[in-house]
């Protein structure tokens, strides 16, 4: 947006040029007893925000933080983005109109709930992003209490539709719902963690990379079992169709990825955990590697290693 709010019409940027140039006068003129001369303001894109602003002010400087009403719309719009919805609210009681405006509201909503049904909706007369944003906020809070209660919320409102596809979105580009909860929802409705996992891209990435990225979505449960199981079956399918040519060059299938991710789990805890005094070498975890994936290679299996002692754990 940048020099563009700055500007204003030809005509008014006149005009302010032109009373920039009597006050100039006038301040002159009062120092040289009255000899000197009209200047003409330098061409320039737009007035300066500091002599807009006191222009405004009837030639006065004055110190603090200006007011927002003096500023072009889209400016002060542009400076009140960058307020959380707390803040927003406080700017709301000084600055009404500008506070309450829809888009702002709107941009706290998505930036913070990537997707909702909802917004694929067309809304109805008098629909406010402020009222969703609390909504929004108050599902979040009861997910995090009870996920089913907290999706029955979205749905009653209107925000979610029950589709795993929809809810599956939600849950990907949302980070206020809590790691613990959302492990309870998706263990009990896997038809939304199949649509979860197929949300993922990890084309061109490299194995470990890939699954801290997959489990900076869902988290993996502290204990293993089935649902841990599960989750690397899924992982290590998805991998495998985004990756179809190193699966083709590497000899790599599902159940070979498979091992190599519990492989890189246990190295991981073996190199991060403080209990673990004698640290697995190297050349330990190839040889353990290669006996449960035979047609992988040893420097493969190498630059897992490397990866992990360097960038630490998978699952973290």
């Amino acid at each position: 947006m940048g020099q563009a709010l700055w500007r204003l019409p030809p005509r008014q940027q006149q005009r302010l040029q032109e009373e920039l140039a009597d006050q100039l006068t006038e301040r002159g003129a009062g120092r040289d007893g009255g000899s000197s001369q009209r200047r003409t303001p330098q061409q320039c894109y737009g007035p300066d925000i500091y002599h807009l602003l006191k222009t405004c002010r009837g030639g006065k400087a004055q110190h603090g933080f200006i007011d927002l009403e003096m500023l072009p719309p889209e400016l002060g719009i542009t400076i009140l983005s960058y307020l959380n919805a707390t803040d927003l609210c406080l700017a709301g009681c000084v600055w009404q109109d500008l506070g309450q405006d829809e888009y702002l509201w709107q941009g706290l909503c998505k930036s913070t709930w990537g997707h909702c049904s909802i917004y694929n909706k067309r809304l109805p007369a008098g629909f406010s992003y402020r009222r969703l944003y609390l909504q929004l906020d108050e599902g979040s809070l009861t997910f995090n209490a009870n996920p089913l209660e907290g999706i029955s919320y979205f749905m009653s409102k209107g925000i979610l539709v029950d589709h795993p596809k929809e809810l599956a979105k939600f849950i990907f580009y949302t980070r206020r719902l809590n790691w613990k909860m959302l492990r309870i929802y998706l263990d009990e409705r896997r038809d939304v963690l199949d649509e979860l996992v197929t949300l993922h891209n990890f084309t061109n990435q490299f194995l470990p990379n890939a699954l801290r990225d997959f489990f900076r979505h869902i988290h993996a449960p502290e204990e293993r079992g089935e649902y841990l199981e599960t989750l690397i079956t899924k992982f290590s399918h998805r991998f495998c169709t985004c990756n179809p040519g190193l699966v083709r060059d590497l000899g790599l299938s599902p159940d070979a990825v498979y091992v190599l991710c519990y492989s890189l789990i246990l190295l991981s805890i073996d190199l991060t955990s403080p209990h673990v005094k004698n640290k697995m070498s190297k050349r330990e975890f190839i040889r353990n590697t290669r006996r449960a994936a035979h047609n992988v290679s040893d420097d493969f299996v190498g630059h897992l290693y490397d990866n992990i002692y360097l960038i630490g754990h998978v699952a973290a």
